[in-house]
């Protein structure tokens, strides 16, 4: 299976040679000002699947759950693409918006529901985590 996506402008394209592994919906504080006020929506797949075309910045934190990460946008348009956590180098978060078809796969679970606004909805059919679960796979 191959994916394809992309960021707003079309300076950066990248396609996956795998099926996704998962997908969850993330409501920690810093998804939230990545998704503007909302959960981001993030499809994981094998890191070594992706293959990027275009400059990609990144961005680094220390997340909540403690991991190290690097957040890749577009410098272009801004547009949010990758997530990669340091301890989990074998994975590459793809945000599901970046992906063509963004309907490929939806949330499996919702996360990190305990720093969700009072407002958010959160799927009662999904199985939640107040915060950060294992990884997927």
């Amino acid at each position: 299976m191959s994916v394809s996506g992309g960021c707003l402008c079309g300076a950066v394209r990248f396609t996956a040679d795998a099926a996704p592994l998962g997908a969850r919906a993330c409501w920690c504080r810093l998804c939230q000002y990545l998704g503007a006020g909302s959960a981001t929506v993030n499809v994981t797949f094998p890191a070594d699947a992706l293959h990027v075309e275009g400059e990609v910045r990144w961005h680094e934190t220390l997340a909540d759950s403690g991991n190290h990460m690097r957040r890749g946008f577009c410098p272009q348009c801004g547009t949010q693409l990758f997530s990669k956590a340091d301890e989990r180098p074998h994975l590459t978060i793809i945000r599901a918006g970046a992906l063509d078809d963004p309907g490929l796969i939806g949330p499996q679970m919702t996360i990190w529901t305990s720093a969700a606004p009072r407002w958010a909805h959160i799927d009662p059919d999904l199985p939640t985590d107040d915060a950060q679960p294992p990884p997927i796979a």
